[in-house]
């Protein structure tokens, strides 16, 4: 007996959604999203924030997006994601649609129906698509994980904890500071 064949998506399915329908585009298969908690909204515009003025007051050249924010990671139509946040330096990957390519840093935070996705999933997905920096920011396990896929490290940090950024060897987040 034939096994039926797996469907494939493209970015094409996703913007057919229903309004207010999200959902994610790996490799051609479709992820849908849960609602954000308020806890996780207020956690992703504080860190949005503190990046965000860093950027301005240096007057970097970088930009920083908060979801949902489309980032088509390979340029093609079978991967599209929403990271919580997105740090994109090269300009040309910018269009009104959103980043083609990989941005320099993402930071996810996780919630209860993200867990695979942020820890497996897109932690591959993001490394092979050239994502320079990717954190996983867990608040139920008060966790910080930090992948530096150029330097080829990982570190795990609480929330007690000042976090450097390796894009920026000047700029940290202490979480201890940010009242969660």
């Amino acid at each position: 007996m034939a096994l039926p064949k797996e469907q494939i998506y493209t970015t094409e399915d996703i913007y057919a959604l229903p309004d207010g329908e999200r959902a994610e585009l790996i490799d051609g298969q479709i992820y849908y999203m849960a609602p954000p908690s308020r806890k996780h909204q207020r956690l992703i515009g504080t860190l949005f924030r503190k990046i965000a003025d860093y950027i301005d007051a240096r007057g970097g050249s970088c930009e920083v997006d908060i979801a949902p924010f489309a980032v088509f990671l390979n340029a093609d139509d079978r991967n599209y994601v929403e990271p919580d946040i997105s740090v994109i330096c090269n300009p040309g990957k910018l269009t009104e649609k959103g980043c083609v390519g990989a941005p320099d840093w993402i930071i996810e935070v996780v919630s209860p129906s993200s867990k695979r996705m942020d820890y497996m999933i897109k932690l591959f997905k993001y490394r092979t698509a050239g994502v320079r920096e990717y954190w996983v920011v867990d608040p139920e396990k008060k966790r910080i994980m930090v992948y530096n896929f150029e330097m080829e490290d990982t570190a795990e940090y609480t929330f007690t904890d000042e976090v450097k950024a390796g894009i920026y060897p000047d700029f940290s987040v202490d979480f201890s500071k940010l009242g969660l």
